[in-house]
């Protein structure tokens, strides 16, 4: 089954590239051409994103650098001893929603810390799972479209990440804490 899905992994991308070309082909559509224009509108959209992007790359570092997560652990050490959930694993709920280079970042420290077969590990993998970058994601597509009324959207985001936090940790709890 390994060797399968191997196989199919290496073959789609040239597969659905072919069938997208046979396709234009059999429309008789100016491929080359439709495919520049779809680049061109895919530069101005990135050159109109970079501030949003800009703006969450220095609101996570400022988060970071400040201290501010420190004093969030400090503060929840105590609760979070009484549920064993790893120290190390409060940074990644915190940061998923801002940044996943950072979450993945974090991810990889985790993971080399304490092994990939350590609870933390499997707890971090989880939460990085069901939860998603819900800053950046409004950055991005919010602001590449125009859309400047966002605070609902943001609000179901953030309680979308809470929800998939604590169904993550009660996952791994039930599975992988011994």
């Amino acid at each position: 089954m390994k060797e399968v899905l191997s196989t199919i992994s290496i073959w789609i991308l040239p597969i659905i590239i072919s069938i997208i070309l046979i396709y234009g082909t059999y429309k008789k559509t100016p491929l080359y051409e439709d495919f520049c224009d779809g680049a061109k509108e895919g530069f101005w959209i990135a050159i109109k994103i970079l501030p949003y992007l800009v703006a969450i790359m220095v609101a996570v570092s400022v988060f970071r650098a400040s201290g501010a997560l420190e004093f969030i652990y400090n503060s929840l050490k105590t609760p979070l001893d009484f549920l064993k959930i790893p120290a190390d694993t409060l940074a990644l709920m915190i940061t998923r929603s801002l940044s996943g280079s950072a979450t993945l970042g974090l991810f990889s420290e985790i993971v080399s810390t304490h092994g990939a077969d350590s609870y933390a590990a499997k707890l971090s993998a989880i939460i990085t799972g069901s939860s998603e970058t819900t800053f950046y994601v409004i950055a991005v597509y919010f602001g590449s479209i125009g859309i400047k009324k966002f605070r609902h959207a943001i609000l179901t985001g953030i309680m979308a990440d809470i929800i998939g936090v604590i169904c993550a940790i009660i996952v791994s709890r039930f599975f992988f804490y011994s």
